[in-house]
């Protein structure tokens, strides 16, 4: 089975070909709008989507070449139908509907989340169930991942996720954007503790997550002394990996009740990148029994390869989509979930 996965839910647009046996990656290319949207920073949506109109045919030609087959060598092409930005996400979507029309192919619809919580099936022989911490910029949520389409949140953000923090931090701190790789950089060469910060919900029950305060307390802290950026972002994001670790670990408890218990912890989205915050897991993991495995940094941010195999992941189970599947800004993978205010709702 041989899938185009195409992704342009924000900020990336990206295209690749994935196989469901070795070599499993054909082509797997992104291009980064980052000169565009530095600037600002942060993504604009209609420079977004402006770029992915200009870039996509292209990315795609390219995505095809690199992998050596054409579209008549294809089984089915799987876009992102949401979460995102809508503008860019009805580019990407419009696309793969009118390859699908030209060429007779299957549509896949993929929740991009979706896309994030099975990447690491991609890479590794990971089983259902498996407990996923899913961190990104717009997106924090701790879920059991008992199947394909079957998700059961166990906590969520109640106001920004932890890379809006990161982006914001990094902004405060005069270290650019993106904010997660500027203070994990600038993070190496700081002392944590030389600013106390708070940690947000630790210790409280459940699973949720808090980030708005924390961006509050450091921007304080630079308004009332002089902060070394080094020392700031070591602090920052020491405190949002405390506040990660402390809610993954009432997730584990939690999800140890039920008749569903994972016996995998993982770590997916661009955040997952972070190695303080993977060193901390695989701590956290290995004290409570359980394996612990995340994609490759490659495959934590946006990509078209993780589409792709999601869209195999469902092919698989005979899930397609009409061609009149409409674009979604919002799309809860778990839908039975109560709805939160701030950055969770966009889960």
């Amino acid at each position: 089975m041989l899938v185009l996965g195409i992704e342009t839910s924000c900020d990336e647009t990206a295209a690749a070909v994935v196989s469901d046996a070795a070599p499993r990656i054909r082509s797997n290319l992104v291009l980064s709008q980052l000169a565009e949207h530095r600037p600002y920073g942060g993504v604009v949506p209609e420079i977004a989507a402006r770029a992915h109109l200009d870039h996509l045919d292209g990315l795609i030609a390219r995505a095809l070449h690199e992998a050596g087959v054409g579209f008549a060598d294809l089984d089915a092409v799987a876009a992102t139908g949401g979460p995102g930005l809508i503008g860019g996400v009805m580019i990407g979507v419009t696309e793969a509907k009118a390859i699908a029309l030209a060429r007779g192919l299957p549509f896949v619809a993929v929740n991009h989340l979706e896309g994030h919580a099975l990447s690491v099936r991609l890479v590794s022989a990971v089983g259902f169930p498996y407990l996923l911490l899913l961190v990104s910029g717009g997106h924090c949520q701790l879920l059991l991942v008992e199947g394909v389409g079957r998700y059961r949140r166990l906590g969520t953000t109640i106001d920004d996720a932890a890379g809006e923090a990161f982006d914001k931090g990094a902004k405060l701190l005069g270290l650019g954007y993106p904010g997660g790789p500027a203070i994990e950089r600038a993070a190496a060469a700081g002392d944590a503790t030389r600013l106390a910060l708070p940690r947000p919900m630790r210790g409280r029950p459940g699973c949720d997550f808090s980030f708005s305060g924390l961006k509050t307390a450091l921007a304080r802290r630079i308004a009332a002394e002089d902060v070394a950026p080094a020392d700031g972002a070591a602090a920052f994001q020491a405190a949002i990996v405390d506040c990660l670790i402390d809610r993954t670990a009432h997730a584990i408890v939690l999800s140890r009740t039920g008749a569903v218990r994972p016996r995998t912890l993982v770590a997916a989205g661009g955040v997952a990148a972070n190695r303080a915050l993977r060193r901390a897991l695989e701590t956290l993991a290995a004290e409570s029994g359980l394996d612990f495995v995340a994609p490759p940094p490659v495959l934590c941010t946006d990509n078209g390869a993780m589409i792709a195999w999601a869209g195999i992941e469902r092919l698989r189970l005979g899930l397609t989509d009409a061609l009149d599947f409409a674009p979604r800004p919002r799309w809860p993978l778990d839908p039975a979930a109560p709805p939160t205010i701030g950055a969770g709702v966009k889960a």
